[in-house]
């Protein structure tokens, strides 16, 4: 059985894309949609620069805003930037996707609003034949292989649930004061970011089977609380599972930091993980290492999360963005390797314990 994990931090992904020209990006209005939600600069771009046509699910999802600015800045200079904010809403994306290829954009950088979808992407795109980099958001594998300019950048989202796990093994040897009924058994709660989406479906999975493979006994008190990734909606599910269940709850695992976050507030709500010494605790663990999370867990609020590492994620879809309107080997000059499917890198995650 695996013991106390050590902390670990994962070492940030430096590619090296050289610097040249002058900073620009234009801003390109999705169909019926406002041309405000587009990343512009306030410089005309160079047309000796290639475009990169950037469809982003939607920009107020604080990991996914660390994964955008990091690629703006790798591209600041290098590429004129087209970025649209889809705003959860795969008709909205759609629509954008047509305006980018309409405008001949080099390259397309895709982070789905659906997953499920990505067929029609691929359809289009090969058709125009614009190299297409998904990210984030994994489309099936068949999927991205049925256009030999496709590939996907993101992470394994069972690692994730995998390394939960590892730290829910860890909290409970270590804290045994944890377990609140005193039966050797894990009562939890359970919040996941969508019903159909893969990564969240494997978070919620491997976050649980992981710890009961390292011989921790767990028990679901309540049904898994579908959130959406949204903070507020993960704090009302958790006051009212407080409400129902009170005492009972002596863990919370949650898919994404947002949710735990919102779990938190709910807690802080009735007293519970203030940071005030002698105020009572229920561990709360979440996926992102966001800046917001990483200072709960310094403040002792929050146990853990796992750092998903949206810096290198950015710079590696800026990376391989620029050497497919290159035509280079889409991973030329970074460290990056495509896993067993071929068509796919593996941006590693790694636990966080403050």
């Amino acid at each position: 059985m695996k013991k106390v994990m050590a902390m670990l931090m994962a070492s940030v992904m430096v590619f090296g894309l050289a610097a040249c020209g002058s900073s620009s990006s234009s801003s390109e209005a999705a169909a019926d949609s406002s041309s405000a939600d587009a990343s512009v600069s306030e410089e005309a771009a160079s047309d000796e620069l290639p475009t990169v046509g950037v469809l982003i699910y939607k920009y107020d999802d604080t990991y996914i805003s660390t994964v955008r600015n990091a690629l703006e800045a790798a591209l600041e200079g290098k590429a004129t930037v087209s970025m649209q904010d889809g705003k959860n809403d795969q008709a909205t994306q759609n629509d954008q996707l047509d305006v980018m290829i309409s405008k001949g954009v080099d390259v397309l950088a895709v982070n789905m609003v659906d997953a499920k979808a990505a067929s029609g992407v691929i359809e289009k795109a090969a058709a125009a034949g614009i190299p297409t980099a998904f990210f984030n958001r994994e489309p099936d594998t068949e999927v991205i292989a049925s256009y030999d300019q496709a590939i996907f950048i993101g992470t394994n989202a069972a690692d994730a649930g995998k390394m939960q796990g590892d730290i829910i093994t860890g909290l409970m040897e270590s804290n045994p004061e944890y377990d609140l009924n005193g039966d050797g058994v894990v009562q939890y709660v359970m919040f996941q970011g969508e019903p159909d989406n893969p990564e969240a479906i494997a978070r919620t999975q491997y976050s649980v089977s992981q710890a009961e493979d390292n011989g921790t006994a767990m028990e679901l008190v309540s049904e898994i609380q579908i959130c959406n990734w949204d903070t507020e909606i993960a704090q009302k599910s958790m006051e009212a599972l407080l409400a129902a269940n009170e005492g009972k709850i002596e863990m919370v695992i949650a898919n994404n930091d947002g949710m735990a976050l919102g779990c938190i507030a709910a807690l802080s709500n009735i007293g519970y993980n203030t940071g005030a010494e002698g105020a009572p605790f229920i561990p709360v663990i979440g996926v992102d290492a966001t800046d917001a999370a990483v200072e709960e867990i310094a403040k002792g609020t929050m146990s853990a999360t796992v750092l998903q590492d949206g810096l290198a994620m950015g710079n590696a879809v800026a990376a391989v963005a620029m050497n497919m309107a290159s035509g280079a080997d889409y991973l030329a000059g970074t460290d990056l390797e495509l896993d067993d499917t071929g068509v796919a890198v593996r941006i590693p995650y790694a636990p966080y314990l403050g």
